[in-house]
């Protein structure tokens, strides 16, 4: 367990010594932490590691002037506070950074009943011992599924941080989350003909983990299925995608909506504000005060109290993610979404997602009469400025409403602008990632073949 109140004791105590050391106004967040993950392989422990940390950040304002330094909680404050004074004062100015408004900053006598409502801390301290067993039974799972030729390794992790936000304007805000996971991966075929695949799971609390055993099973059942892929012909189809990828869809929406992005104008996004840029059905949320799931706050990384947030709205476009600084720079309002860097704070989202559809997934696929399952993408092919999209791609061709064989080797290609007005929702959501989508019917996509 993280001792907070030692952490807000010495968070004060530097917020103290960089007004003294003349900084006009400062903010400090310390951070702490304590992790365990135990890796199997072939029935063996390949590796385990424990680690335990802690940092210091510290950003001082001397008038326009900014300048950020980190450090670990056993070196000198009050030379670390008069170093940074030291570096804002030869810094170039920045009109738009400083602490936030103070009317937008939580209620301090209401952030411990609230974070306490979010449920984001599991006390069970996990040892090395259980998860060696977690990963012992995992790769046990995926070995038994019949056909899988080689495991390549199963791990089970742990964590917790500690986190405390003071500013030199009266604000302090503190709380601890814990995260477990488990994964195994696995490979089937021999040769130049194997295929491998993973499955994985994480959890606020230990006891919400699926079983070790299904995550294997799991795994090893979907490496055997992409034995033996095939190329297709070139053309133009749907596709089904899976929420593998409709959650990395979703994220790039999310990265066209940063204020940071819109600001300088390197978002294709960045002229759709009150527009449509989804069908009339689609609902896009970002809510931070889901319980027990890992992008819940109560306050964001400047203290600024948080909502949930209509992304996109029956399609259209309803806001900015925003903090401070590019509310400023946008003559807007933050909207509680400033996450911390080493050096500052930059927009990003919480807990966000894409409201389920009515129709089923296995609906969709069996009314494709050719088309493609999209399970994987390769590269980084997309160009956030024109919203352009070329990637590597797997999954499995549909032939009448039904999978017909695994794929390999391709690609898909389209323009993010028309493929959000092109895709349909199914019923599946599951709330698996930070960000979460459900498997997803994009109309019209080209796909590049033999």
């Amino acid at each position: 367990m993280n001792d907070l109140k030692k952490l807000e004791t010495e968070a004060h105590k530097l917020v103290t010594l960089a007004k003294e050391a003349g900084a006009d106004a400062c903010e400090v967040v310390v951070a702490s932490g304590n992790s365990l993950t135990v890796g199997i392989r072939e029935g063996a422990v390949e590796n385990s590691n424990r680690s335990e940390s802690d940092a210091l950040y510290l950003r001082v304002f001397c008038d326009k002037k900014i300048a950020s330094v980190t450090s670990n909680t056993k070196n000198d404050p009050k030379t670390l506070a008069e170093r940074a004074v030291a570096m804002a004062k030869v810094s170039p100015e920045d009109p738009f950074q400083g602490l936030a408004d103070q009317d937008l900053l939580f209620p301090q006598d209401d952030i411990e009943a609230k974070i306490a409502k979010l449920d984001l801390y599991d006390k069970t301290e996990a040892s090395p011992e259980h998860m060696e067993k977690l990963a012992l039974e995992i790769e046990e799972a995926g070995l038994g599924v019949e056909g899988v030729t080689k495991s390549m390794g199963s791990n089970a992790s742990w964590g917790t941080s500690g986190f405390v936000l003071a500013t030199s304007d009266g604000f302090t805000g503190s709380y601890e989350r814990s995260g477990f996971s488990i994964v195994g991966s696995f490979a089937a075929g021999e040769g130049t003909g194997m295929e491998r695949d993973y499955e994985y799971d994480t959890a606020i609390y230990l006891d919400d983990l699926k079983d070790a055993a299904s995550i294997g099973k799991a795994a090893g059942e979907r490496a055997i299925k992409r034995l033996n892929p095939r190329q297709i012909k070139s053309g133009a189809y749907p596709i089904i995608v899976d929420p593998r990828v409709s959650a990395a869809l979703l994220g790039s929406l999310s990265n066209a909506i940063n204020a940071s992005s819109v600001a300088r104008k390197t978002s294709f996004l960045r002229d759709m504000m009150g527009k449509q840029i989804t069908k009339k059905s689609i609902n896009i949320i970002d809510d931070p005060h889901m319980v027990r799931k890992s992008g819940s706050k109560v306050f964001d990384g400047e203290g600024v109290a948080n909502e949930k947030l209509n992304l996109v709205e029956d399609g259209i476009l309803q806001t900015w993610l925003l903090d401070s600084a590019t509310a400023r720079e946008l003559n807007l309002q933050t909207n509680g979404r400033a996450s911390r860097g080493s050096s500052g704070t930059s927009p990003s989202t919480t807990n966000c997602y894409m409201e389920a559809g009515e129709q089923s997934a296995e609906d969709m696929i069996a009314s494709i009469k050719e088309g493609l399952l999209l399970t994987e993408t390769i590269g980084h092919g997309i160009n956030m400025v024109t919203g352009d999209y070329s990637k590597g791609a797997s999954g499995y061709w549909i032939e009448n409403g039904e999978i017909a064989f695994p794929v390999a080797e391709i690609t898909i290609a389209g323009n993010l602008k028309d493929m959000y007005m092109n895709m349909t929702p199914a019923s599946d959501l599951a709330f698996k990632y930070g960000t979460n989508a459900p498997t997803l019917l994009l109309e019209g996509m080209t796909i590049g073949g033999k």
